[in-house]
């Protein structure tokens, strides 16, 4: 996140959805995992109060719950963008310029690699690889691959998204 959006205190978070989830899996062993992979589904990341909320009714330890949260990639503490970006890193990408294009999307959204837009629209991320090395370079933005990228086609692919609501 940009320096503005890290002083951000979490706002209050209904916690009605939570406790929903939770319902399902308190009298579960070993529900934390699918749990907290609802509760991300749901808020689009894990609000500090959520993981207090489940500490209590899965009852386990808060640090329990920080120690897979910050273990496993797919989880997440802070608000995501609407529109994940993530940028190829791999060998055949690296190689056919995903430096500049990399540079390019931090130029043209003004966030690196994970960094969010302060407006929550973009997420940045450079991954070591999407596993589309013949259309090297490559981005995805959420479940769209954008292949044999240059920087102006980079741009329409960002222009794209920057229309949508």
């Amino acid at each position: 996140m940009t320096e503005a959006a890290e002083q951000v205190t979490e706002p209050d978070i209904d916690l009605t959805g939570a406790n929903a989830i939770l319902d399902k899996y308190v009298d579960m062993h070993g529900a934390l995992m699918p749990a907290l992979q609802e509760i991300q589904e749901f808020y689009g990341y894990i609000p500090e109060s959520t993981v207090h909320l489940t500490a209590e009714r899965l009852n386990v330890y808060t640090s329990q719950i920080y120690g897979v949260l910050t273990f496993y990639a797919q989880f997440h503490l802070q608000p995501r963008g609407k529109y994940i970006v993530r940028v190829c890193m791999g060998t055949a990408c690296h190689v056919k310029g995903a430096g500049r294009i990399a540079d390019t999307i931090k130029d043209r959204l003004g966030v690196g690699h994970a960094e969010t837009t302060d407006d929550l629209k973009f997420t940045a991320e450079y991954v070591a690889c999407i596993g589309a090395c013949g259309m090297a370079p490559v981005i995805m933005v959420n479940d769209g691959t954008y292949g044999s990228l240059t920087v102006q086609k980079v741009d329409e692919v960002i222009e794209k998204y920057q229309a949508m609501e």
